[in-house]
């Protein structure tokens, strides 16, 4: 479930996300569902946490943000240098373009992978059950500043 209400705010796509896969709203996972429902950009589970009031557990804040990716609420990003990094997803599957020098991230969606790495998996009798992919590089602001040069 990709956040795609109109009428319904990101918190609570959140939180009814949750509800559905049969997760009660309790107060810190609605406190978490607002931070996360105000990020702008792709954020890390630890920076994430350090907005949250102390009382909320590290485990809590991990243990939603999987959930959520596992209801397609929340994409993971990873970045160049291997930092785990999530994002509101507000398509089903894709992948991400970012870049390298100013961190912005992009949407990959009509990626032809699929049928590549489907061909590929039989041809070497593997029984593929997902993929993920990030492509760096740098971005069209970044290349017209002439940042990406240097």
């Amino acid at each position: 479930m990709a956040l795609k209400k109109r009428n319904l705010s990101a918190t609570e796509q959140i939180l009814e996300a949750l509800e559905e896969r049969g997760y009660r709203s309790t107060a810190p996972r609605r406190t978490l569902a607002a931070a996360i429902g105000v990020q702008k950009r792709h954020f890390t589970a630890e920076g994430l946490r350090r907005q949250l009031p102390p009382t909320l557990g590290r485990a809590t804040v991990y243990r939603t943000l999987k959930l959520l990716v596992e209801a397609g609420v929340l994409c993971r990003v990873m970045l160049e240098d291997g930092d785990l990094h999530y994002q509101l997803s507000h398509r089903g599957h894709h992948h991400h373009l970012l870049c390298v020098l100013c961190g912005s991230s992009q949407d990959l969606t009509g990626c032809d992978i699929e049928d590549l790495l489907a061909a590929t998996s039989a041809r070497h009798g593997f029984e593929l059950s997902g993929h993920w992919l990030e492509v760096y590089g740098h971005c069209r602001d970044c290349i017209q500043n002439g940042r990406a040069a240097a």
